[in-house]
């Protein structure tokens, strides 16, 4: 191949040929170099992440302290929840464009500072209107979040280890709601619900600054080449070399693209059990097992981490068994976590330890599907434009989550914790039809290079 001939395929002269990205091997010390920083930026993003759930699942550790102390009913604190999944959800889309043209080593830290201020002024409200005020620009402020963690990991990881890559930095939402489940529990339980507020924030702060050390938005801002060129293992057109998402790029590759909708579809049917655990558990083990608020809080906490081993084996088994392609697993997995909810309400009160393994198990299986939707939608888009994407499915995820806070609430007042576990199972089936629509579907770069 000529000179002249790499040239004109670079520029995209050729129609029917994908631009083609030519490189000199790369010297020891540069190799040795990015390997340094990929596991600083891996391990930053997981503490990173985990700190923003710490000023998220304080919230539901304390809404049975705050229903005995305040006087609130579960729809009026399920109102709260809901509103702030909203404001979450549009902030996801809108935090998520924003993300895409800014500096993620400064975009994540300023999200968990803000949070971090937000959080410790909830320690001092009573009225309900002062709590769900805060709470909204918490929900904003927490969707500054997992855009930027997003796109650092598509900008340090290449798209042939994305699943595992993803899963490992998606453990920080078990590690976070694993720690404050157990950690506010202790704290509600020995100093008062107001005391979840607090002492979280402050944890959060130093993390944020923590953040800003470590972070950097991509290896070109180190003189490293893409991460493609590290890797050896895709042949990229040229247009994945830009950088910084276009108001075009939103419409064509994520609005536009039935894909990535359905991957918001699954979202949000997999978001009602999965918030609606994450928020509700606490307060059920209490009204219907018996279980004191220290107790559940470790429940809850085996809930996530047993979803950090299922979101690692789905990311690790669509790489590794399904080339890339993310739907077989997701089926497989929301069809089991329909049974296993089913399994968590037909266990009676008095067996603990049967509680703990029931929620385990829902856990292991929803997460799995969660962190899938998300490493589709990037797939499904482009890197540039992976913040926008999962700041897409992450709107629509939240309405589902808003179905978890006042829907629920509602429900079970109205019809009992049996209309709310009903609702959990019909809605993990329905995400499993949108993971079916899209079985045979695999990164869109992997596809026009038939690798």
């Amino acid at each position: 191949m000529t000179a002249t001939t790499v040239e004109a395929l670079n520029r995209g002269y050729t129609p029917e040929v994908a631009p083609i990205h030519i490189t000199a091997p790369l010297s020891r010390e540069v190799r040795s170099t990015y390997r340094s920083w990929r596991t600083q930026i891996l391990y930053s993003v997981i503490i990173g992440y985990a700190a923003y759930y710490l000023l998220r699942q304080n919230f539901s550790m304390a809404i049975p302290g705050m229903m005995e102390d305040l006087g609130y009913t579960k729809i009026e604190l399920g109102w709260v929840v809901t509103m702030w999944s909203i404001v979450y959800g549009i902030g996801k889309f809108v935090n998520g464009f924003l993300s895409d043209r800014s500096n993620a080593r400064i975009f994540m830290p300023a999200g968990l500072l803000l949070s971090a201020v937000v959080c410790l002024c909830m320690g001092f409200m009573d009225t309900l209107w002062a709590i769900g005020f805060l709470w909204m620009f918490n929900g904003w402020f927490q969707s500054m979040g997992w855009p930027p963690a997003a796109r650092l990991v598509t900008h340090w990881f290449s798209p042939t280890e994305l699943g595992m890559k993803w899963a490992l930095c998606s453990s920080s939402h078990q590690i976070g709601g694993a720690i404050i489940s157990v950690f506010a529990g202790y704290l509600i339980v020995h100093y008062g619900w107001r005391s979840a507020f607090y002492i979280p924030a402050l944890l959060a702060i130093g993390v944020a600054f923590f953040l800003y050390n470590r972070l950097r938005d991509r290896p070109q801002d180190l003189g490293l080449p893409p991460v493609e060129e590290y890797k050896g293992d895709v042949r990229h057109v040229s247009d994945e070399y830009e950088e910084r998402v276009t108001l075009k790029d939103v419409i064509h590759q994520v609005l536009g693209n039935k894909l990535v909708w359905y991957m918001g579809f699954a979202n949000l049917c997999l978001y009602i059990p999965r918030m609606g655990i994450f928020v509700w558990a606490p307060t059920f083990l209490k009204e219907i097992k018996g279980t004191g608020l220290l107790e559940a809080g470790w429940q809850v906490g085996g809930f996530e981490i047993a979803g950090l081993a299922g979101g690692l084996m789905a990311g690790w088994l669509s790489d590794r068994f399904f080339g890339g392609r993310r739907g077989p697993v997701g089926v497989f997995f929301l069809i089991g976590l329909a049974a296993s909810i089913g399994l968590l309400w037909a266990i009676p009160a008095g067996y603990p330890l049967l509680d703990l393994v029931a929620l385990m198990l829902a856990g292991y299986l929803v997460y799995g599907p969660q962190i899938l939707a998300g490493v589709a939608s990037a797939d499904f888009a482009s890197k540039k434009a992976v913040g926008v994407a999962n700041g897409f499915i992450g709107t629509l995820a939240y309405l589902g989550s808003g179905i978890a806070g006042v829907g629920i609430g509602y429900v079970v007042e109205s019809y009992g914790w049996a209309g709310g576990f009903t609702l959990f199972i019909a809605s993990s089936l329905i995400g499993a039809f949108f993971f079916l629509l899209v079985w045979n579907r695999r990164a869109k770069v992997l596809e026009d290079q038939g690798a």
